[in-house]
């Protein structure tokens, strides 16, 4: 099984950021701990901060990976590419949110991926990957 974790603007700044909101462990070390966990699954990770970025890799594995976890980030809520490049790809795709986007400002409400993705998590911390992943297996 091949899964694809991809993380939008900002998170690479994750343990540095708003630790309060989003804990003091980096994405890196976490990810680390996922791999020695699922070692079943062959784990990828990429992170960017640019949109085109984000939508090339999800076209890139959408059609040959066994899934997607996708923390679009603040792209979730601002970006129609993104939603629709979910809906054009074959693979499926888990909506994942470290925070509860639900308790945080309006805007965060709207999600331009949901409505094409498997599933959506949120607010359970980095662990949201961790259920993200488990709902492929």
């Amino acid at each position: 099984m091949k899964i694809l974790i991809l993380n939008g603007p900002n998170l690479n700044l994750l343990g540095k950021r708003e630790p309060e909101v989003y804990g003091k462990q980096t994405f890196e070390e976490y990810f680390k701990v996922l791999q020695a966990k699922f070692t079943n699954v062959q784990l990828e990770y990429y992170q960017s901060n640019i949109e085109g970025e984000l939508i090339g890799k999800i076209q890139e594995v959408g059609f040959s990976y066994d899934g997607i976890v996708l923390n679009a980030a603040a792209y979730t809520h601002t970006s129609v590419g993104i939603g629709d490049s979910v809906k054009a790809v074959e693979t499926p795709v888990v909506e994942v949110h470290i925070s509860n986007t639900h308790k945080r400002e309006d805007f965060r409400h709207v999600s331009y991926i949901s409505s094409g993705a498997k599933g959506v998590i949120l607010g359970f911390g980095l662990q949201s990957y961790d259920l993200a992943i488990q709902s492929f297996l």
